[in-house]
C-alpha cells in the first residue's frame, strides 16, 4: 500500500468526522459538552458504545494475542454480561435518580468531599494511562504505514493524532461523540467482516468452511480449569464482570454517554442491548484471529518467538503487517479505516470524559458564567491532551507486552480503589473518617502489587490473572471499614 493511499484514507477520514462536528456543534453550550442536553436516542449510544468499548486495543491486540492464549479472552467476556446487569439494575438508577453529570459527585453526598476528590483523582489517573495505551497502538500502525516511510519520528505521529481528536471534540462534546462513535463502530465491524471474507476467498474458503477451520483449530481452545494459571476461567470469568462494572459502570467515559439519554428505561435498554452485541462482535475478533495465523501458516509467513517460551513476541504487530503488507490494496484500506476509527471512538471520549470529570470534580465549573466556564473548557481540553501526548511517547520505551494485556493490569491497580468505594458506598450505611479516605486508596494498590509479585511464593504457586481487580478492591473495603466513625 502506497503512502499516498494511506494519507487519502486518514485524511478524507477526518474531513467526514469534522463535517460530522460542525453539524452537531451549532449552537452548542457547556451543557451540549458535558451532557449532549439528554437528548440522545438511546439505541445510537448503544451502537456507539460497541466501538468505544473495543477500541483499537479489540481491534489488534485481540486477534494477535489469539496465538498465544487462544479463545480464553472469551471468558472474560462471558464476565462482562453479570457485570452490566449490575449496571443497569443498580448503578444507573442511582445516577439519573441523583441527575449527575460526573459519576463521582455521589461519593461526596455518601462519603464526603475528600472522598469525591479521590474517586475522581483515580478516574483521571486510569482514563489517562487507558486512553494513552489504546492510542499508543493506533499511533504505532500509522507510524508504520505512513510516518516511517518518509522518516517522520514517532513523537510527531502522536501529536499529530491527539490534534486531529481535539479539532473535532472541542466544541460539542459528547454530543458530537455520541454520533461520531456511531460511525466509527460502523468502519470497524465493516473492516472485521470484510478482512475475514478476503481472507477466507484468498485460502478458497466458503463461509461454513471458515467456521469449521476455526472451530477445529487449537488456538480456538476457550476454558482454562488449572487453578494455578492466570487465565483460569473463574479468575477470568469474574474479573470480566468486575471489569465490566469498572472499566464502564464506573467509568465517567462510559457513563457520559449512557447519561445523555432521555431518561432511565431508554438508558437501560442501552446497556442491555449493547451487552448482549458484544459477545457476538468478540467472537468476530476471535474467528479473525484464528483465521490470520491459518492464512499466514498457508504462505509461509512466520512471526518471531520467544525460543524460552514459546511464545509468539509482539501479536500487536500480527494483523497489521498482514493487513498493510499481504493482503490486497483494499483490504489494507479497510483496515486503515477499522484501526482509526476502533482506536478514535474510545479515545475522543476519553478526552471528553477527562474533561468533564476535572472541571465539574475540581473547578466547580457549574457554578460559573458560561463565559467563564468555555474558556477554563477549552483550557483543560488543551491541558489532557498534551499530557496524553506525553503519556503515549513514553509508553514506547516501557511497554514490552501486548496491549490488551497492558490495558488490564493496569485497570486493576487504578480501578480497584473505585470499586471498594463504590460497593462500601451502596451497600453499607456506615460513615467513614473521610479525611483519612484518600490514604486507603493509595496503599490498596501498593499492597495489590506486593501480593501479585510474590503470590506463588505466599499462595503455593498461586498467580493472579486479571482478578487482581478484586483483591484491590477488597482491601480499599476493608480500609473503609477500618475508617468508621464511631456513632
Amino acid at each position: 500500500m502506497t503512502p499516498g493511499i494511506v494519507f487519502t484514507v486518514i485524511f478524507g477520514y477526518f474531513i467526514l468526522l469534522i463535517i460530522i462536528s460542525w453539524f452537531t456543534s451549532r449552537h452548542a453550550t457547556n451543557d451540549t459538552f458535558f451532557t449532549g442536553n439528554r437528548e440522545s436516542p438511546w439505541y445510537l449510544v448503544a451502537f456507539g458504545m460497541v466501538g468505544a468499548s473495543l477500541s483499537g486495543v479489540t481491534f489488534i491486540s485481540i486477534p494477535g494475542e489469539v496465538g498465544n492464549s487462544n479463545w480464553s479472552y472469551f471468558q472474560l467476556v462471558l464476565g462482562y454480561l453479570p457485570g452490566y446487569w449490575v449496571i443497569a439494575g443498580i448503578l444507573m438508577p442511582l445516577y439519573y435518580r441523583l441527575n449527575l453529570v460526573s459519576i463521582y459527585s455521589f461519593l461526596k453526598e455518601r462519603f464526603g468531599l475528600n472522598s469525591y476528590k479521590t474517586g475522581s483523582a483515580f478516574f483521571l489517573l486510569s482514563q489517562t494511562v487507558g486512553a494513552s495505551f489504546r492510542l499508543f497502538l493506533v499511533a504505532g500502525v500509522l507510524q508504520l504505514a505512513f510516518f516511517d516511510i518518509y522518516g517522520i519520528p514517532f513523537e510527531v505521529t502522536v501529536i499529530v493524532t491527539i490534534f486531529l481528536i481535539w479539532i473535532y471534540t472541542f466544541k460539542g462534546g459528547i454530543k458530537t461523540i455520541v454520533w461520531t462513535d456511531t460511525l466509527q463502530t460502523l468502519f470497524m465491524l465493516l473492516s472485521v467482516v470484510v478482512s475475514i471474507y478476503i481472507i477466507g476467498s484468498d485460502l478458497n474458503l466458503g463461509v461454513g468452511d471458515m467456521i469449521g477451520v476455526i472451530k477445529e483449530h487449537e488456538y480456538s481452545k476457550m476454558f482454562v480449569w488449572d487453578w494455578q494459571a492466570g487465565n483460569n476461567f473463574f479468575k477470568q470469568f469474574f474479573s470480566g464482570a468486575f471489569i465490566a462494572i469498572v472499566m464502564t459502570g464506573l467509568d465517567q467515559n462510559m457513563m457520559q454517554k449512557n447519561l445523555t439519554c432521555k431518561n432511565l428505561g431508554e438508558a437501560q435498554k442501552n446497556v442491555m442491548w449493547f451487552s448482549s452485541s458484544l459477545i457476538f462482535v468478540n467472537l468476530l475478533f476471535l474467528g479473525l484471529g484464528v483465521m490470520l495465523y491459518v492464512y499466514a501458516a498457508d504462505k509461509g509467513i512466520t512471526f518471531p518467538v520467544d525460543e524460552t517460551t514459546g511464545r509468539f513476541l509482539s501479536t500487536d504487530k500480527v494483523f497489521p503487517q498482514l493487513a498493510l503488507n499481504e493482503f490486497t490494496v483494499f483490504a489494507g484500506v479497510v483496515f486503515l479505516l477499522g484501526i482509526t476509527a476502533a482506536a478514535y471512538s474510545s479515545a475522543d471520549s476519553s478526552l471528553t470524559a477527562l474533561t468533564t470529570a476535572f472541571c465539574v470534580d475540581f473547578l466547580n465549573i457549574d457554578k460559573k458564567e458560561e463565559k467563564s466556564q468555555k474558556t477554563q473548557r477549552i483550557i483543560v481540553h488543551i491541558a489532557f491532551s498534551v499530557i496524553m501526548v506525553m503519556a503515549i511517547i513514553s509508553f514506547k520505551y516501557i511497554n514490552d507486552d501486548s496491549v490488551i494485556n497492558s490495558v488490564f493490569k493496569a485497570a486493576g491497580y487504578t480501578y480497584g480503589p473505585l470499586l471498594g468505594l463504590f460497593t462500601f458506598g451502596l451497600f453499607t450505611k456506615i460513615q467513614v473518617k473521610d479525611k483519612f479516605v484518600p490514604w486507603v486508596c493509595i496503599v490498596s494498590p501498593i499492597l495489590s502489587y506486593l501480593l501479585n509479585a510474590y503470590s506463588e511464593i505466599l499462595l503455593g504457586g498461586y498467580k493472579f490473572g486479571f482478578e487482581i481487580l478484586m483483591v484491590n478492591g477488597a482491601f480499599t473495603f476493608i480500609g473503609l471499614l477500618l475508617l468508621r466513625k464511631k456513632s
